[in-house]
């Protein structure tokens, strides 16, 4: 119970002392994010110092998408069809995430949003940080 009300007393206070509008911080979303750190509700935290897969998140209108894809030497990617839609919805000064697909139904809550690192929190209580991500060559956003 402490640690929810932690949790939630930090996401008031680093909401409450940004100044970007929520435009601004659903618009950084796009492009291609590597995991870096899970913070466990239990303090417990899990850096990733290398991830074979990286997620690409699209987002237009409120409307957007999530998918798995594989960068490759060459700075294409290898992607398959499947992907997670979600909308987004600013609700009492947080921006949420809700995603649903034919098998389940969730939302995150966008902790921050800067130009190079994101943070989201699931509904377990485990915020996610990303990175975003670096290309292996010149080629970068290119899908095969």
């Amino acid at each position: 119970m402490k640690r929810s009300f932690l949790i939630l007393f930090l996401t008031c206070i680093l909401l409450g002392c940004d100044t970007r509008s929520p435009e601004e911080k659903i618009e950084n979303l796009n492009g291609y994010w590597e995991i870096k750190l899970a913070e466990l509700p239990e303090g417990i935290k899990k850096e990733f110092r290398f991830s074979e897969m990286v997620d690409y998140i699209q987002v237009e209108e409120n409307e957007g998408f999530r998918k798995k894809v594989r960068p490759q030497l060459g700075g294409t990617f290898i992607t398959s069809e499947d992907r997670e839609n979600f909308t987004v919805k600013v609700e009492n000064d947080s921006i949420n995430l809700y995603y649903t697909t034919p098998f389940n139904s969730w939302k995150e809550t966008l902790l921050s949003s800067e130009e190079n690192e994101i943070k989201i929190l699931n509904q377990l209580g485990i915020i996610y940080t990303y990175k975003r991500f670096t290309p292996y060559s010149t080629d970068y956003g290119q899908e095969d």
